[in-house]
């Protein structure tokens, strides 16, 4: 085995590396894509960077027919064709909030580790899964700590199935003397008679769910309770 064959193979044992530490972390977090999809994002990646640089010199020129070839060209398909798969994460929900930007933008990442690997910047690549990894677990966390009051909220969002219309405003009212932020408000009648209402509330990152659900299931005028954590 040549030494350009090894360096190859060098190539892909380091992206799939930094595949796998990207992946762990998506992994952990039970998102869409995991630890199979980073690796073999990343890997392919690479791959796909050695082919397109290889091949930019494998073709020699002649007296008849000069060849030039972009060592790249390859490699920057890989960065527009990769949306297609972080389009495919990013979910639209019932309550029309976002979903999976975080992932998306990871996949796009995965990517580009894996062509600068196979670029041969082995440095700068273990550099930007570094500040990839201390972007999305370590920053979120210190901003909760020392951020500004809009970083450490997290939104909620309440239905509440309500009989009484009248009891609509004391709800709302109720939400706001509990220093709850309203984001949004959407109110819907339903068939029955009752009326359904959305609330879209923020409230201290270390508030528990469940304890937003116990205060607002003892409204008076309240049949039903549905709580979903947005963020």
């Amino acid at each position: 085995m040549n030494s350009i064959n090894m360096e190859i193979l060098i190539k892909l044992g380091i992206s799939a590396v930094f595949g796998l530490i990207i992946g762990l972390e998506r992994e952990l977090k039970r998102k869409p894509v995991g630890l199979k999809t980073s690796l073999v994002i990343c890997i392919v990646s690479c791959l796909l960077t050695i082919v397109s640089i290889e091949s930019a010199y494998m073709f020699p020129n002649s007296d008849k027919v000069k060849i030039t070839m972009d060592p790249l060209r390859l490699a920057a398909q890989i960065v527009s064709g990769i949306g297609f798969l972080g389009a495919g994460v990013i979910l639209r929900r019932g309550n029309d909030s976002i979903s999976g930007l975080t992932t998306a933008a990871m996949i796009w990442g995965a990517a580009g580790i894996g062509i600068a690997v196979g670029a041969g910047f082995y440095l700068e690549a273990f550099a930007g899964v570094a500040l990839l990894i201390i972007s999305v677990e370590f920053i979120p966390f210190l901003m909760k700590l020392i951020g500004p009051k809009q970083l450490r909220e997290k939104e909620i969002m309440l239905q509440l199935f309500i009989r009484d219309k009248g009891q609509i405003d004391i709800a709302i009212t109720s939400l706001m003397e509990r220093n709850y932020i309203i984001r949004r408000v959407r109110i819907k009648d339903l068939d029955n008679g009752d009326h359904l209402v959305q609330i879209l509330v923020a409230v201290d990152y270390r508030e528990k769910t469940t304890d937003v659900y116990s205060y607002v299931s003892s409204f008076k005028g309240v049949k039903k309770v549905e709580v979903e954590s947005i963020s």
